[in-house]
């Protein structure tokens, strides 16, 4: 009788061992779900969503450009322009992005050129003289020299715009050549200028799949030239 009382005592400890052990594993993995980290997005990911968000600023930005100081063709524009938007929106949300988010070109950004000081003694009531007539602001303007570089530290988005490969610009006038050179590829387009833009430099659909790497809808590092 003793005996089998003794056995009968081991295996309860051993079965009390077991059923410890089956529930710290348990409390281990629930443990390890509860305290998982979220997946960041990857370099690509990021690189994809930054190009659509300053996409998304630079059309914003036209779009306000026009209300601001609107034209005779200013609603067909605004028109045209509200439908990339929503377009680029698509693929925010296509890509996993936050739909709506946006940030405008480094080049439309750039803080003004702080102007010269004044000199010591002014001049003696000098008419003023009257202001430049709106001369596009920005590095690289229209009149720059056949060949010369561009744009520079400029950006390159697309402008969500269909049609065969051309760029809009708020530097040059319609009808420029512009070359666009991807350095990260090596690859390149001569485009021409069909329209105004918020930047100094956008290219539409067609023309951006031709210097794009895949998947990506910013170019960092370009080479923009003004062609004869």
């Amino acid at each position: 009788m003793s005996r089998r009382r003794t056995l009968g005592t081991k295996k309860k400890i051993a079965l009390l061992v077991s059923a410890a052990t089956v529930a710290g594993g348990g409390a281990f993995v629930m443990a390890s779900t509860s305290n998982a980290a979220p997946t960041p997005k990857s370099a690509s990911e990021s690189t994809v969503c930054l190009g659509l968000a300053t996409a998304l600023g630079n059309n914003q930005k036209f779009i306000a450009d026009q209300r601001a100081r609107p034209d005779a063709l200013s609603e067909a524009r605004i028109a045209n322009r509200e439908a990339v938007v929503a377009e680029i929106k698509r693929k925010q949300e296509a890509s996993g992005c936050v739909v709506g988010e946006s940030a405008q070109d480094s080049q439309a950004a750039q803080p003004a050129q702080p102007s010269a000081p004044a000199a010591s003694a002014p001049a003696a009531s000098a008419p003023a003289a009257p202001p430049a007539a709106s001369a596009p602001a920005g590095n690289g303007g229209g009149g720059a020299a056949a060949g010369q570089q561009v744009c520079n530290g400029s950006t390159v988005t697309l402008s969500g715009e269909g049609g065969a490969p051309a760029a809009s610009s708020n530097q040059f006038p319609a009808g420029t050549k512009l070359k666009v050179t991807n350095l990260d590829n090596n690859k390149s387009t001569t485009v021409e200028v069909t329209s105004v833009s918020g930047s100094c430099v956008l290219l539409n659909n067609a023309a951006f799949e031709q210097v794009r790497e895949p998947g990506k809808f910013l170019i960092r590092r370009a080479v923009i030239q003004k062609v004869g």
